[in-house]
This record gives C-alpha cells, sequence and structure tokens, in this order.
C-alpha cells in the first residue's frame, strides 16, 4: 500500500479527518488529494473593474482548494441538530454535538480565539416570532468571519503539511477496489490505501453520483432549495443579529403550505457570485473586521423542494433554473422588491436611485422571468412576514439578487461510522448528503477519523 489512509477532498471533512488522525494515530501515513489549488493561491480574477463577472476558470477557486466551499465563507459554525444536516440520524444526538463542540475548540486554538458565540436559547425573539407564526430555531452559533476564518485554515494546513502528503490541483477520476483496500486514479497516477474517506463537498456532487453507480453503492434522491439573497440596510436586523448574528428563521406558507427559510444571515457583509459547475449562482460572505464590513446585511431565502418518483434529478431541476438567470442576465440578476411586486422589469436607472447600494455588480432584470411562480410567491410571502418582526424589509428597495441554489448530493448509504457497504471505505461530509454545513462536515471526518484509529 502506497499509504494507510488517503482522503479525496480537502474541505471540512477531508481537513479534520487528516487533523484527527494525526491526534489520535499518529504512525499512519496519510495523503489527501484535491482538485483545486493550496489555500495561499486561491484567487478569483473577479475584480469588479477589469474583470466584472465569471470567467469560468478550470478550476473554481471559490470552490474548490484547501478549505473547499466554506474557505471564503463568513465562517459560521452551527452548534445544532436543528438544522445543517442529519448527522445525528447516524451517530445520535449527544455524539453529534459533542463532535460539533470539539471541532470548536479546534477552531479556537488556531487562532479562533476572541471571535464570538451566539445563542438563541432563551433568545426574547424566540416568542416574538410564534406570535407573527415564524419560528427561530435553536442554535449556538461560532461566527469566525471570512478573514479569521481563513487564518485558521492556513494555521491547520501548517499543522498538517509536514505530516500529510497533500496533492493539489490533482482531481481523483475513480476509486476501485482491491482484495484489501482502494485504489485511487488521479491525473497524477495510481496510488492504493488500506482506508479511504471520501469528501468532496457539494462541488463534487457529480462526481460522487458517478463513483456510487460504478461501485453500486446504494443512494437516495434528495433536495434541492431554491430562492433569493436578500440585501437590506444593517440596521432593519441589527436587534437580531447583534443578539443572535445568524437566525434561521422558518415560515408556512398560507397559500400553498411550503416551508421557506432565512439561511447564511451575513450581517454587515457582502454579496457574492458563486460558480457550481460552470452555473453562477449567489451567495454572501461578511468579516469580522470592522473596516471590512459594509452597510448592508445580506441572508438567502430558500424554498426547499423534494420530489418523488419517478423524477430523481433534483438537483438537475436547480441547475436549469439557474443556467435561465445565467441566460437572461448573464450571471446573476438583482431586483428591487418594490419592481417585483409591481410586476415590473428593474433597471439600472432604478438601482442608482434606490437607498439600498448593491454590494454586487449584477445584472438588473426581472426574477418573475426566472423562479417557477410557487417558489415566488412563497418568497414574497416570507418577506411580508418578516416585516412584523424586522420593519423594513418589505421596502420598495430592499435588493433581491437571483438565484440562490443550494445543491444537495445524492444520499449515499451509509451505516453508523458513515461507511459505505465497503469496509474500510467512508463517504463524509457535504458530498455524503447527510451533512450541509461546516460544523456538521468537520463532525462527520472526526468521527471517521476515530473509527479508523480504533481499527488500525
Amino acid at each position: 500500500m502506497n499509504y494507510d489512509v488517503i482522503i479525496i477532498g480537502a474541505g471540512p471533512g477531508g481537513i479534520f479527518s487528516a487533523y484527527e488522525l494525526l491526534e489520535k494515530a499518529p504512525g499512519l501515513s496519510i495523503a489527501v488529494f484535491e482538485s483545486g489549488h493550496p489555500l495561499a493561491k486561491r484567487r478569483c480574477p473577479i475584480d469588479g473593474e477589469k474583470i466584472k463577472s465569471c470567467i469560468n476558470c478550470k478550476t473554481c477557486s471559490i470552490m474548490s482548494g484547501f478549505g473547499g466551499a466554506g474557505a471564503f465563507s463568513d465562517g459560521k459554525y452551527n452548534i445544532t441538530n436543528d438544522f445543517g444536516g442529519t448527522l445525528y440520524e447516524y451517530i445520535g444526538k449527544e455524539k453529534s454535538l459533542e463532535l460539533m463542540r470539539y471541532v470548536d475548540e479546534i477552531n479556537l486554538k488556531h487562532d479562533g480565539e476572541g471571535t464570538k458565540l451566539y445563542s438563541t436559547a432563551g433568545s426574547r425573539f424566540k416568542r416574538e416570532c410564534i406570535q407573527h407564526d415564524l419560528h427561530l430555531l435553536d442554535a449556538s452559533v461560532r461566527h469566525l468571519g471570512t478573514d479569521i476564518n481563513y487564518v485558521v485554515l492556513q494555521n491547520l494546513y501548517e499543522k498538517l503539511k509536514d505530516r500529510v502528503d497533500f496533492f493539489f490541483d490533482t482531481p481523483v477520476e475513480t476509486v476501485r477496489i482491491l482484495p484489501e483496500g482502494y485504489e485511487v486514479v488521479s491525473e497524477g497516477g495510481v496510488f492504493s490505501c488500506r482506508y479511504c474517506i471520501v469528501s468532496v463537498g457539494r462541488s463534487g456532487s457529480k462526481w460522487m453520483e458517478q463513483v456510487c453507480k460504478d461501485l453500486s453503492i446504494p443512494t437516495k434522491s434528495n433536495r434541492v432549495d431554491i430562492g433569493v439573497r436578500v440585501e437590506l440596510p444593517a440596521e432593519v436586523f441589527s436587534h437580531l443579529t447583534d443578539e443572535l448574528y445568524e437566525s434561521k428563521i422558518v415560515y408556512r406558507t398560507e397559500k400553498y403550505g411550503d416551508l421557506v427559510r432565512t439561511f447564511c444571515m451575513n450581517p454587515k457583509g457582502a454579496v457574492v457570485n458563486e460558480n457550481t459547475n460552470g452555473i453562477i449562482t449567489v451567495n454572501g460572505h461578511s468579516y469580522e473586521d470592522p473596516e471590512k464590513q459594509t452597510n448592508n446585511t445580506n441572508f438567502a431565502l430558500l424554498v426547499a423542494k423534494h420530489f418523488s418518483e419517478p423524477f430523481k434529478d433534483s438537483n438537475g431541476y436547480g441547475e436549469s433554473i439557474a443556467r435561465l438567470s445565467n441566460m437572461l442576465g448573464g450571471g446573476v440578476i438583482v431586483q428591487r422588491f418594490g419592481d417585483l411586486i409591481r410586476g415590473r422589469r428593474s433597471t439600472p436607472s432604478r438601482i442608482e436611485e434606490a437607498f439600498v447600494t448593491p454590494t454586487l455588480r449584477a445584472t438588473p432584470g426581472d426574477l418573475s422571468l426566472v423562479l417557477p411562480k410557487r417558489i415566488l410567491d412563497g418568497i414574497i410571502e416570507m418577506i411580508y412576514a418578516l416585516d412584523k418582526i424586522a420593519p423594513g424589509t418589505a421596502n420598495d428597495d430592499t435588493l433581491l439578487y437571483g438565484v440562490e441554489v443550494k445543491f444537495y448530493n445524492m444520499e449515499v448509504a451509509v451505516n453508523e461510522h458513515l461507511e459505505s457497504c465497503y469496509p474500510g471505505l467512508y463517504i463524509i461530509g457535504d458530498g455524503s448528503g447527510i451533512t450541509h454545513s461546516l460544523s456538521h462536515a468537520s463532525a462527520s471526518g472526526v468521527h471517521v477519523a476515530r473509527r479508523i484509529a480504533e481499527l488500525a
């Protein structure tokens, strides 16, 4: 065997797998294969001046590389079982929370100390939300910020790099089963291992689907979340964000009974582009450093769509909607809420005259030509519902960017050790379809590493 353990993917799941293996089984030889660049070389060419929109780089530095898609996120680690994945269904609720708290401790030890831990427990806003048919989910939230999150990742890499073999810019083509172990086929050659941990994240969804098909690993269809990113003056949500920072609020629409939720709230943050499999969608960042903060707060409003037989391609459905946005706007579309409810497209002049200055250069347009009516109706209902607890949300100049799509991998069949039907082949992180967050993905990596340390 070339290695005892090969980890495919250097996102949070892969990083914390390697970290914990070094802690619990330091004698093991470990390699990490990553399709993207090292952290220091991850640079998006969009500068807003010479390059204003996505140029479809061969490897997207926002989505791939050391740190995964979360490297340039706002660094929110939600310690909860209420959202962020279903890891607890496999390893138990107490174990899941214990591992997430452990991950938080590791982040603090690597220059994350001094960042604030927020909590919704006992919040006065819970009652206020319920009075308006809104539901505030329970969570403890560690906000590192995009800047501190980068520093933490940098420090973790410094700790790992001399004891782990990293193969960057080396996409793995496939995984083969050996009589005793596994073979990883990549552009850099063929490598073998006793244990293989697959942690390819959301950007590896299509690759993961193909591997499961080739190896006859059972999967089941998952969901896709479709919606918009809302941007408004920070003062509108300051009473919530100052106390809670991240407020996960769920609303059931009157018209269809669909669930709409807030997601990834970024106080005084910026709206950004995101490239997933060549499709340009929208996301948000926020910073711990006051000098990098803006006057706006942004968050997503997402509607979850679950599909039943015979349709199985939930991600394909989300991609088709995102492609339509790209077709009409050349990328992300932005529209004033007032224009949307009046049935007219936003124009450059209407955006310029608005009281909210956009933090992302996007194409003014009409989201009603992109989003399905049922989803758009739900988003509009949710905005009016939020306006009751945060007056100003439904103002005419509130900006809506579209589309925001959260793709989820097909859920891979694994046991309580996150092990597939092949002994020693583990599927973790967002690539498994089980986790949907930094904290859950990191915790899954720790869980598998401890299992391998027991067996080795």
